[in-house]
C-alpha cells in the first residue's frame, strides 16, 4: 500500500494531462459550416447534460478520446472492457429477482416458484424488522411484519425459508446489513444441518454498513463499532466460508437515495476502498480476501451515462488496486458486480411504463458488463410484486440474453467516442471525490461529519425540482398524463403473518434451553467486549442455541451504544 497522502491529487492531475482541446480542424469546420447554419434554421439551441452534470455535445469524434491511454481489451487491465474476455459469450450474467414477503413459507413459495421459471440465483429480501434487528413480537414490528420482505426472527424461520432448497448448488445473495453477521450465522448453520460443507456455500451478503449511514438509515450501533463486526466476518468467511461474498459494497441505494452517477460511483468505490484497508488491517492478504468484495450498482434511465458508470468503475478499482494498494495481478483487480434497475426510476402513474423502463436500464446493465442482475416489476412503485409481473420482470432479461444478440461480442459498444468521453469523465468526478473525503479524513469521519449524506440531499432536491418544473420528463407523471389512472392487481401481505410469526416465536422460547440461549449470549457479549476476540464463533453459537435475532442484536446494542447521524441542514 503505498502511503501517498496525495495521491487522488496525483490522479486528477494525471488525468488532466490527457485533455487537449477537442476542437481540431475538422471539427470546427463541420460545427461552423454544418451545424451552426441547421440549428439557426431549425431554432434549435438546446443544451444537455447527463445526471451528473457533465455536459453532452451535439456529436462527437476521435478527437474527443485521442489522449485516452486505456487500449486494453475485454479481460485485461484496467478491465474497462469487462472482467472476462469472452464475458456473456462464456456464460451468462446470473438472473437473480429479489424476493421476500410476508412468512419465511410464503417466501420459500416464491423462490421455488422462480427456480421453476427459470431464475438462475436467489436474491431474498427481508422485512423491515429484520432490518433493523427487531424480532416479530416487538411494538416496533407491529404492521410491518413482512410487509416489505421476509420476516425472520430466528434460526427456524431460516429453515423454514431455505427448505427443499439445495444450498450447495445455487448461488444466494441476501440483502441484510446491520445484522448481516446473524443472517450470514443463520444461513451458515442452515447448510451445516443439511451436510454441506460450509467451504461449498455460494452466494454474497451485503454488509454493506457503511451505505446504511450515508444512504438508507438501517444500523444498529455507531460506525467503528459495526466496522469491528464486519472485520470478524470478513476473518471467519476467509477462512470457513472462502466461495462467500461477505460484502457487496452498495451503491444502489445510494442512488435511491438521490445521488447522480458520478456521486454513487464515487462514494461507493471510497467504501470499497475503506473496507479493503479494514481487512488489510486484520492481516488478511489482498489477494486473498479483496476477490470476495463485489459491488452492487444501480441502472437508471440516462442509457449511455449508466454504461460508461460500470466501466469507469472497473477501471478505477483496478488501476487504484494496483498503484496505491500494491496488488500485481490476481482477481481481486477485476471488479464484479450484481444490477438492479432503479425503483425511483419506477411510477404509480402508468405503471405499464414501468415495463418499458425495466427493459432499458436492464439493457444497460447488460452492455455495462454486469455480473448478476435484477430486474425490477412494473407493479413495485405500488407493493412487492405479484407472480406475474414479477415473471415479466425475470422474462425481460431472458429476451434481452436470447433475442437481442448484444451478448455476442464482449463490449460491443467499446470504442463508441460518445460512452469512452464519458467514462473518462465520470472517472476524473470520482477521483475528485476521492480527495474531497481525504481530506476530510476518510469514509467514516466525512459520515460522522455529514458531508456524504449532505451531497445526496442537495443532488436529490435538485433532481425533484427539475420534475417539478418539466426541466426533466417522466413520461405519465409531468408529460403525456391521463386523468384516469390503469389499475393493475397488486399484492396484498395479509395481516396473518404477523400472527403467524409472533406465534412461533412464542413456541420457539418454550422450546428452546433457555439456559444454554444465557449461556450463548452471555459467551457473545464477553466477545463484543473484547475487541481482539473474533465474534463470529460466538454468533454461531448463539444461532444455533435458538437465540432470537433481536436477542443477538440487543447484547451489541447493550456493548455499544446507539448512534444518531449529524445534523445537515
Amino acid at each position: 500500500m503505498l502511503e501517498t497522502e496525495n495521491y487522488w491529487k496525483h490522479k486528477i492531475n494525471e488525468l488532466a494531462k490527457l485533455k487537449k482541446d477537442s476542437n481540431n480542424e475538422d471539427v470546427k469546420r463541420w460545427e461552423k459550416e454544418v451545424l451552426e447554419p441547421w440549428n439557426e434554421k431549425t431554432n434549435n439551441n438546446e443544451e444537455y447534460s447527463t445526471t451528473s452534470d457533465i455536459d453532452v455535445k451535439t456529436s462527437y469524434s476521435k478527437s474527443d478520446i485521442q489522449t485516452n491511454k486505456d487500449k486494453s481489451m475485454p479481460g485485461e487491465f484496467p478491465f474497462t472492457r469487462g472482467p472476462y474476455p469472452n464475458m456473456y459469450r462464456g456464460k451468462k450474467w446470473t438472473m437473480r429477482m429479489f424476493s421476500g414477503f410476508g412468512t419465511p413459507e410464503d417466501t420459500n413459495n416464491r423462490l421455488k416458484y422462480l427456480i421453476k421459471n427459470g431464475q438462475t440465483g436467489l436474491s431474498i429480501a427481508f422485512d423491515m424488522p429484520t432490518l433493523y434487528g427487531y424480532d416479530a413480537d416487538n411494538d416496533r414490528s407491529k404492521g410491518e411484519v413482512g410487509k416489505c420482505g421476509c420476516n425472520i426472527s430466528s434460526l427456524k424461520d431460516m429453515e423454514i425459508l431455505l427448505k427443499d432448497i439445495p444450498l450447495n448448488q445455487v448461488s444466494t445473495s441476501m440483502t441484510i446489513n446491520a445484522p448481516a453477521s446473524i443472517l450470514t450465522a443463520m444461513y451458515a448453520s442452515v447448510a451445516s444441518k443439511n451436510n454441506i460443507p460450509l467451504n461449498e456455500l455460494r452466494g454474497t451478503v451485503q454488509t454493506d454498513i457503511l451505505k446504511e449511514y450515508i444512504a438508507q438509515k438501517e444500523w444498529a450501533y455507531p460506525p467503528k463499532d459495526h466496522m469491528r463486526i464486519v472485520r470478524d466476518m470478513m476473518e471467519y468467511c476467509t477462512k470457513e466460508m472462502p466461495k462467500w461474498n461477505y460484502v457487496s459494497i452498495s451503491g444502489y441505494h445510494i442512488r435511491e437515495a438521490g445521488s447522480n452517477a458520478a456521486q454513487e460511483l464515487a462514494f461507493t468505490l471510497a467504501n470499497g476502498f475503506t473496507y479493503l484497508e479494514l481487512g488489510q488491517k486484520a492481516g488478511l492478504k489482498t489477494e486473498e480476501f479483496a476477490p470476495r468484495l463485489s459491488f452492487f450498482f444501480n441502472c437508471t434511465m440516462n442509457f449511455f451515462e449508466e454504461i460508461a458508470k460500470f466501466r469507469a468503475a472497473r477501471r478505477i478499482w483496478a488501476t487504484v488496486l494496483r498503484e496505491k494498494y500494491g496488488v500485481e495481478k490476481g482477481p481481486a483487480l477485476a471488479l464484479r458486480f450484481h444490477t438492479q434497475t432503479s425503483g425511483a426510476s419506477l411510477t404509480w402513474q402508468q405503471p405499464m411504463n414501468n415495463i418499458v423502463r425495466t427493459a432499458i436500464e436492464a439493457l444497460a446493465g447488460v452492455l455495462g458488463g454486469t455480473q448478476s442482475l435484477h430486474t425490477n416489476s412494473f407493479d413495485e412503485a405500488w407493493a412487492l410484486p405479484t407472480e406475474q409481473a414479477v415473471k415479466v420482470a425475470l422474462r425481460t432479461q431472458q429476451i434481452i440474453a436470447e433475442e437481442t444478440g448484444v451478448i455476442q461480442s464482449a463490449d460491443p459498444l467499446g470504442g463508441s467516442y460518445y460512452l469512452e468521453h464519458l467514462t473518462n469523465e465520470l472517472e476524473e468526478k470520482a477521483y475528485r471525490y476521492f480527495e474531497k473525503i481525504d481530506s476530510l479524513g476518510g469514509v467514516i469521519s466525512a459520515i460522522e461529519k455529514g458531508y456524504l449524506q449532505k451531497e445526496i440531499a442537495e443532488t436529490a432536491y435538485q433532481s425533484q425540482l427539475a420534475i417539478e418544473k418539466e426541466k426533466e420528463v417522466v413520461v405519465g407523471v409531468n408529460k403525456y398524463t391521463e386523468e384516469e389512472e390503469d389499475k393493475i392487481e397488486i399484492l396484498k401481505v395479509d395481516d396473518e403473518a404477523q400472527k403467524i410469526q409472533v406465534n412461533r416465536l412464542k413456541q420457539l422460547k418454550k422450546d428452546r434451553d433457555n439456559n444454554k440461549v444465557k449461556e450463548a449470549l452471555d459467551n457473545l457479549r464477553k466477545a463484543y467486549e473484547n475487541n481482539d476476540k473474533n465474534c463470529m464463533y460466538e454468533t454461531i453459537k448463539a444461532v444455533q442455541a435458538y437465540a432470537t435475532l433481536q436477542e443477538i442484536v440487543d447484547v451489541g446494542r447493550d456493548v455499544f451504544g446507539e448512534w444518531k447521524e449529524p445534523q445537515i441542514f
